[in-house]
């Protein structure tokens, strides 16, 4: 990451949530316990990606570390790549502390962890046969998304997969402020207190993407998209495949 040309965009930069601050970090693990059903989104994305023992998987965003730790029971190697350190270290403490609990040492020596984000981190083995990522993608803008998803393809082999998960909007902008006063509200239910001043930071400051808009830029990046789901106006994901055999 320290060899970037000046003109890239900065991935390290901090919009609403500090990432760099560990009790920041504990503090987002404990709002998504909340507001969404981990184990059950990573078993569908596990499912849908199809894995073979063999399959080498990335997820780029890692976050706190669930995927790599849900997905190295079924696959031959996973990736967690972040462009936080802290953010890493936590993901690391998290898959050994789990897979003690759960019997599963033997798979820490078959999950690594890379700093490096869309756009700085460097895959230089044999190319992936899965790509995640779940919530991050919409810190880049559109050009640098679509550069992200360029630099994803590049990374598969042909017919590898690539799963979505994103804040996308798929409401009526004529409704903008009626669905974000809804939307709000909904988190606060869900989150408890502190939920909404995140999600309005997002909405003001952060890249959420119209769904019709990411469907073209996954297309023009070279994947076709098996899967599109959208729900409740501001949440999708894709499951897409790299073209070509």
């Amino acid at each position: 990451m320290s060899d970037t040309p000046a003109w890239l965009y900065d991935e390290t930069q901090q919009i609403g949530t500090d990432y760099e601050d560990l009790s920041e970090i504990r503090a987002y693990d404990r709002r998504m316990a909340k507001i969404r059903d981990v184990a059950k989104e990573l078993g569908e994305v596990i499912d849908l990606l199809d894995l073979s023992p063999e399959a080498t998987v990335l997820e780029l965003g890692c976050g706190t570390g669930e995927f790599p730790i849900a997905a190295v029971s079924r696959c031959s190697r996973v990736i967690g790549a972040d462009i936080s350190e802290p953010m890493l270290r936590y993901a690391r403490k998290k898959a050994r502390e789990r897979l003690r609990e759960e019997g599963r040492v033997g798979d820490l020596d078959r999950i690594e962890y890379v700093r490096g984000g869309f756009l700085t981190y460097e895959h230089e083995s044999e190319p992936l046969d899965a790509v995640v990522t779940q919530f991050a993608l919409h810190h880049l803008s559109d050009f640098w998304k679509q550069v992200a998803l360029i630099r994803i393809a590049g990374m598969l082999k042909p017919g590898g997969r690539l799963f979505i998960r994103d804040v996308v909007y798929s409401f009526d902008p004529a409704d903008y402020e009626g669905f974000f006063g809804r939307y709000l509200s909904r988190m606060a239910e869900l989150g408890g207190e502190g939920t909404p001043q995140d999600i309005l930071v997002h909405i003001r400051d952060e890249h959420s993407t119209i769904g019709w808009m990411m469907e073209g830029m996954i297309e023009r990046a070279g994947f076709s998209i098996e899967r599109a789901d959208y729900r409740a106006g501001f949440i999708a994901s894709y499951l897409c495949v790299k073209e070509g055999r």
